[in-house]
């Protein structure tokens, strides 16, 4: 849409949507600063099944009930709506392929308080690294310093990992082939299909269900599951409506305050494993900027300020605040590339399909804030709840994949993202960032590149 056509009630072309200035974060409220988006809302109330795959992690890692892990995941749904309140054009989410360095270091200590003190200390640890990072301004300048080939392999080796993870022997995908198959098929399909583009150009039906982006790979999962064996018929619980969080247990089984703090060989141990664990969170800023950066060349109407300081400092206040309330085995990570993916991907319709790209992320984290304590939602999703995690980390290894190889504009840089990537996957983040950073320094392109003769 050009400038002459552009209509919109919050701001004029071409600017930032409004918002209250706070240092350093942008203070945006729906209906006063950014719009309502159905789309993002509906979607949101069955993709919180992926919110809610923190469940069978947390009551099998850290022995909580399963009205506690729930109430656990409710919690760290509240501070999830802090990005885009506090000006960050995202959709936060997990520093999902950390879990499995996760679960190994916290399984090295006896379940109980010895395990759930080792877990506040690593987040404790985590969420100080985000701070100091982005108070001091070196959370920016990382994302600009790192070289652009790095930086691809950061993303290859995080797509690579997510997929990886899921097919591998022992995976999720082996234990449902066909709800997942099929679900990754229509995800794919109607993510990123030039024929469904097509198709929704020409039918109002198709472009209506266009909109809810994984939603509809959702849903058929949910009924396929089912109906080949491989999934539980839900059992819907209609009362009570919502799940009230149960704060003052949560708080006596697992804050520092009640069960002690970690001692000091607990916080050493620790320390190593949160260096790591933010390594991988390092590539979600990249990806943020790499999605944003997209949307934003596309979308001329609206001016859009990803600052990775402010987004380490609002991953650093979530980490902290859970790490002394309610300790998260998934983290708290500045990112969840699949839904943040395919809020942008709607959002570059224009803005007769989503007015801000805060209408989207907004909208959709305070709906799966709502949506994981309405007891209908979470009792009819409890069976797909790992299906649902599976989806979206292989759209996520779709995504990542697709924005490294876009990073690469040579063939050396080609060949570094990939070979980082295969490493960073199979041997971890600590390594993949070694060799990428040595195959740059040994590779490293001169500035003047000779002509080819034609």
């Amino acid at each position: 849409m050009d400038k002459e056509h552009f209509v919109n009630r919050y701001r004029k072309y071409g600017e930032e949507q409004p918002y209250w200035k706070a240092g350093i974060f942008k203070v945006r409220l729906p209906f006063i600063h950014y719009a309502w988006s159905i789309p993002e809302m509906v979607q949101a109330l069955f993709m919180c099944a992926t919110c809610l795959g923190a469940i069978p992690v947390l009551t099998e890692v850290l022995g909580v009930s399963y009205d506690i892990a729930l109430s656990m995941v409710i919690i760290n749904g509240f501070f999830y709506t802090l990005h885009t309140l506090l000006g960050d054009p995202v959709v936060p989410g997990w520093v999902t392929p950390a879990v499995p360095i996760i679960t190994a270091f916290l399984t090295t200590y006896e379940m109980g308080s010895g395990r759930t003190q080792a877990l506040i200390a690593l987040q404790m640890i985590l969420g100080i690294i985000f701070l100091v990072l982005g108070v001091t301004g070196l959370g920016s300048k990382m994302v600009k310093i790192v070289p652009q080939s790095v930086k691809a392999g950061v993303l290859m080796g995080g797509g690579l990992a997510a997929v990886i993870g899921e097919i591998k022997e022992g995976g999720r995908f082996g234990k449902f082939p066909i709800a997942v198959g099929v679900g990754i098929l229509v995800a794919y399909f109607c993510l990123f299909s030039p024929i469904w583009v097509k198709m929704r150009k020409s039918n109002k039906f198709i472009d209506a269900v266009g909109k809810f982006g994984m939603l509809p790979a959702i849903l058929i999962a949910v009924v396929v599951g089912p109906l080949v064996g491989e999934l539980a018929i839900p059992s819907v619980q209609w009362w009570p409506l919502f799940k009230v969080p149960e704060i003052g247990n949560v708080w006596n089984q697992l804050s520092p305050f009640a069960i002690g703090w970690p001692g000091a060989a607990t916080w050493l141990a620790a320390l190593p494993v949160a260096i790591v664990t933010y390594i991988i969170a390092f590539g979600d800023f990249v990806t943020s900027e790499a999605l944003i950066t997209e949307a934003d060349a596309i979308r001329q109407d609206e001016k859009i300020d990803f600052n990775a300081n402010r987004s380490n400092v609002i991953s650093g206040i979530r980490n902290v605040a859970m790490a002394m309330v309610s300790p998260y085995t998934q983290m708290c990570g500045p990112l969840w590339a699949a839904v943040t993916a395919a809020v942008s991907q709607r959002y570059k319709e224009g803005p007769e399909a989503m007015e801000s790209v805060y209408s989207g992320f907004g909208t959709f984290r305070i709906s799966t804030f709502v949506a994981v304590a309405l007891m209908p939602i979470s009792s009819l999703l409890q069976p797909v709840l790992p299906v649902a995690l599976s989806l979206t980390l292989i759209v996520q290894g779709y995504i990542c994949t697709q924005l490294a190889m876009n990073m690469c504009d040579s063939d050396i840089k080609r060949g570094i993202c990939g070979v980082m990537g295969a490493v960073l996957a199979i041997k971890g983040a600590a390594w993949g960032l070694v060799v990428g950073l040595i195959l740059f320094f040994l590779l490293k392109e001169d500035k003047v590149r000779v002509p080819v003769e034609k």
